[in-house]
């Protein structure tokens, strides 16, 4: 897979923006389980009030307070407050706001610097508990008795205390404190001197329920903006991956099919046209689909799982273990499945290619099938393949499909041992209500998380396998390539062609096809080359066009060695016809401009009257425009073959090469093409493959192969003369008259 990323360079500036989204859509999630514990610990545990600092005191609960108070923190808890009574200028604009004004002073706070104000939170937090224990003991006289071991009944406790030592007041504080301490910390004293501050707002006379709604309305808000916003960035994030994967995909598909056109016969022979269909379709759709879930997925799992590990310890250090019991057991399943599953991706894709090729190969062959009564045999080979896919398929589906219960069970059973062993915790003080539900949460994005890796960690290793096999694709070197410097034919170009000493054996094999071959054939000669089945001829030609390379020797156009010259230049002036004909599905028009875009109209005409395609072209209701299927499978052979022989026609080449492409011609018409061929390419060279000695009984000068061999070269009359295996030939095919004649 990594080698195919550096063909995404095009889309780095978007995956980057897709980075940054994902990064705020994360920070955005793991805020959200933190408000909600805001709402359940702020909002409705202590009543909406966020500090322990209060707003505003009485003067009595002022009084109060100071008594647990140094001199020091004294003077620094009265400059945050001013007092106001009957007489302050403020006093109607305060009292609809604080009704207790009426009976006795208030103490407001200022406006003053927070970080004062949260130099003495702590300060004041503890002291405010201790005053709120005393009233609680007031109010309650068993309570008190059991504690302090006299009831206050009659008594003012407040009184009392106020007459002991400071040491003794600060000794009451700090009672008070190590009772909060060991229920949860400081975090317990703020949350039960936030309920004191409340019962102090009561006893102003505020709306304490305004204050509540308002506080969760707040959060609330605030909470549904986040969501909002995550949302948002979660479609933004849909869309860009989705563009990315697709113009990713795109790109791809390009590269591959401009790979595939450059490749000499030696790579083409080492792919299968089906496997190569494979890798261009399937695979790159494994590439694409895998594309999305890797940047929809692949960053923001490990920012939200990393995350939400930190935020949920956090919250409760103290339940560390069932994150790590239930990631451990997550883990161990992702394993096993991964062991089970990823073998047989690469498996997969191979049936997936013998799929391909016996169904190709079925589709292309149906008449054949059908003329040997072969319909059941091809039918039982496309089901054993067949069966093969599905059944590897199947197993890695079913063990997909029993990951999903399994991760599920897991999840749930989690959630219950956490709200098991958090009951218990808040039942101990030791834990709030709305931290103990964030560490839910947390913790279910945290198996999120994981189950969104362990979902890529058995779809990219199958991605990986199809991108290994474009990689193949896209890495294999052409054997035939432009010279680093190459040259160009002499002007004016002359069409004359030299084979020195050439030998040929193909890639990986042993035995040469072809044994120092020697010929030269002049401008505008028309040269036949002939031979028994398998004696060289079609390699020859394929030499000539540089489809392969010569392993010994070389060969000469124009006095140039062809491998010094650029791959265009060398078929630029070569019109070939090959030995099976090519066409492509549209019209008989673009079939024939395949070869020369820039062709008139007239041209092609005369180029169809040459290869006597005319009547039948022109015959039709549609002329030029004429549908052509894939492969010319509307058109007879004969028809098709004519057809390719008039395309290489349009294409007004110096050089002509005719692969064996009158087989399908009688003799009648293919008599009339060479005639007019003669007639119309004078002064081009003309090099024409035939089985039939009649095709190439007339031309200048026919080359004979055996075995690899030129055993002999002359014209017709000569080589009846001296070449055994050519007139063997001949009187196979002809009659004696016509041998002599």
């Amino acid at each position: 897979m990594l080698k195919l990323l550096k063909h995404a360079r095009p889309f780095y500036p978007i995956i980057l923006l897709i980075l940054l989204l994902l990064f705020l859509q994360a920070n955005a999630d793991l805020a959200l389980p933190d408000y909600m514990s805001r709402i359940v610990n702020v909002g409705i545990q202590q009543g909406g009030v966020e500090s322990p600092v209060p707003e505003a005191i009485r003067q009595s609960t002022m009084e109060h307070l100071v008594l647990f108070l140094s001199s020091e923190e004294k003077t620094g808890l009265m400059a945050l407050y001013a007092r106001f009574d009957r007489d302050s200028p403020e006093y109607e604009i305060l009292l609809r706001k604080y009704p207790a004004l009426a009976r006795e002073p208030v103490y407001v706070l200022k406006s003053a610097d927070p970080e004062a104000i949260e130099r003495v939170k702590p300060v004041i937090a503890r002291a405010i508990l201790a005053v709120f224990s005393i009233e609680q003991l007031q109010a309650n006289p068993e309570q008190a008795w059991r504690i302090l071991g006299f009831s206050p009944k009659g008594a003012d406790l407040f009184t009392l205390v106020s007459q002991l030592p400071a040491d003794q007041r600060m000794r009451i504080r700090e009672l008070v404190e190590r009772r909060f301490n060991a229920m949860g910390g400081e975090k317990a004293i703020f949350q039960a001197a936030a309920r004191a501050v409340r019962a102090e707002y009561e006893s102003l006379g505020m709306d304490v329920a305004k204050i509540q709604n308002s506080y969760i309305l707040k959060v609330g808000s605030q909470m549904l903006i986040i969501a909002l916003v995550a949302a948002a960035i979660t479609i933004i994030v849909g869309f860009l991956a989705a563009k990315v994967a697709a113009g990713f995909a795109r790109d791809l598909r390009r590269l591959f099919f401009e790979k595939v056109l450059s490749f000499s016969s030696a790579e083409l022979d080492r792919f299968s046209t089906a496997s190569l269909i494979t890798r261009a379709t399937n695979d790159i759709t494994q590439i694409q689909t895998v594309m999305v879930f890797l940047l929809r997925m692949v960053f923001y799992a490990p920012i939200i799982g990393i995350g939400a590990v930190i935020r949920a310890l956090g919250k409760s250090p103290s339940m560390w273990w069932i994150l790590g019991l239930g990631i451990g057991i997550l883990i161990g399943l992702v394993t096993i499945g991964f062991r089970l599953a990823v073998p047989r991706f690469k498996i997969i894709q191979t049936l997936m290619d013998q799929l391909n090729r016996i169904a190709r190969e079925n589709l292309t062959g149906a008449m054949v099938v059908r003329a040997f009564n072969r319909q059941r045999y091809e039918e039982e080979r496309f089901d054993r393949a067949n069966k093969e896919y599905i059944r590897t398929i199947l197993f890695v589906n079913k063990v997909f499909v029993m990951m999903m219960p399994l991760t599920m069970f897991l999840m749930n059973g989690i959630m219950i041992l956490i709200l098991w062993v958090g009951a218990h915790q808040v039942a101990q003080a030791t834990i709030r209500l709305g931290d103990m539900m964030a560490f839910l949460q947390y913790a279910m994005q945290v198996f999120f998380s994981f189950m969104m890796l362990s979902m890529l960690s058995i779809m990219i290793p199958r991605a990986d396998v199809a991108a290994g096999r474009i990689a193949e694709v896209l890495e294999t070197d052409t054997s035939i390539k432009d010279p680093e410097k190459p040259c160009s034919f002499p002007q004016p170009f002359v069409p004359k062609i030299e084979f020195r000493h050439v030998s040929f054996r193909y890639p990986g094999a042993e035995e040469y096809v072809l044994r120092d071959i020697n010929f030269t054939i002049q401008p505008g000669e028309t040269v036949g080359i002939i031979g028994t089945t398998g004696s060289g001829k079609s390699t020859l030609i394929s030499l000539l066009l540089r489809f392969y390379d010569v392993t010994e020797g070389e060969i000469l156009i124009s006095g140039v060695d062809i491998r010094r010259v650029c791959l265009k230049d060398l078929r630029d002036c070569i019109g070939y016809v090959p030995q099976h004909s090519n066409l492509f599905s549209g019209t008989v028009e673009s079939n024939l401009l395949f070869a020369n875009e820039n062709a008139s109209r007239e041209f092609l005409y005369q180029a169809l009257e040459i290869a006597q395609t005319r009547d039948f072209v022109l015959s039709n209701p549609h002329g030029l425009s004429m549908s052509v299927a894939q492969g010319g499978m509307n058109l007879s052979g004969g028809q098709r073959q004519r057809l390719t022989i008039a395309r290489a026609l349009v294409k007004r080449a110096p050089i002509y090469v005719f692969d064996d492409c009158f087989s399908s011609l009688d003799y009648q018409t293919d008599l009339r093409v060479r005639r007019a061929l003669r007639e119309h390419l004078k002064g081009s060279t003309i090099i024409i493959i035939s089985q039939r000695v009649a095709t190439i009984k007339d031309a200048d000068k026919i080359l004979v192969l055996d075995e690899g061999k030129l055993i002999a070269q002359g014209t017709h009359e000569e080589l009846l003369e001296k070449c055994e295996v050519y007139r063997e030939i001949a009187l196979s095919q002809l009659k004696l008259q016509e041998v002599v004649i």
